[in-house]
């Protein structure tokens, strides 16, 4: 089965697919022969909340294409229970985060997911458990354009610990809520997390 991507640009998705996602909103069709992310990233308007295609029979090959310009960042963060079944937040940058990081170097992806956890929050992760799904980000650098991959992992901690959220990183907040309580996220937060929590079974 061929991958496709749902790539995001502030609140706008790029797809790379070889078919039309079913969604409400319309879809506009890119050409990708004379494409240019950074030309792309320049017209699109603040606050735009649109959808963009590259329909494609090879979106593995398009989206090597398209990575081939830019700059890859890895992260990677973590979607954690508590033993009372509450789910760990974080409120940064006036929006509902989850706790997540750049990789180190010599670091694995899932080394740095409970590192990162960890630090941000100030809890040990007990248990880590499988991969719930990636997410791409573009955003620019300087002159360069970057592409940003995160791995989202569950995890789970032992009883509920306090949190202590990391400032330095401009957390202002760190809280476990009821997956039913979790509509002040939903209200505010990146397309990016619920894609995260669609894919842990909360939303």
């Amino acid at each position: 089965m061929p991958r496709n991507y749902r790539i995001y640009i502030n609140d706008n998705t790029l797809f790379i697919s070889d078919f039309l996602p079913e969604q409400k909103e319309k879809i506009q069709q890119l050409e990708f022969q004379d494409f240019n992310l950074q030309t792309f990233y320049k017209k699109l308007k603040n606050g735009s909340k649109k959808s963009y295609i590259f329909l494609t029979k090879n979106p593995q090959e398009t989206f090597k294409k398209l990575k081939k310009d830019c700059t890859i960042i890895k992260a990677a963060g973590g979607l954690v229970e508590s033993a009372n079944g509450n789910f760990l937040f974080i409120f940064r940058n006036k929006k509902w985060d989850l706790p997540k990081g750049k990789l180190e170097e010599g670091e694995k992806m899932k080394e740095t997911a409970v590192r990162e956890v960890e630090e941000e929050c100030g809890i040990r992760v007990f248990k880590r458990e499988e991969k719930l799904c990636k997410t791409y980000h573009v955003y620019p650098i300087g002159t360069k354009m970057v592409i940003k991959k995160t791995n989202w992992y569950k995890m789970k901690v032992k009883g509920e610990p306090k949190l202590v959220p990391q400032k330095e990183e401009g957390i202002d907040e760190a809280v476990w809520l009821d997956k039913n309580h979790i509509s002040p996220v939903v209200k505010n937060t990146f397309p990016s997390i619920m894609d995260v929590l669609r894919a842990g079974g909360i939303l």
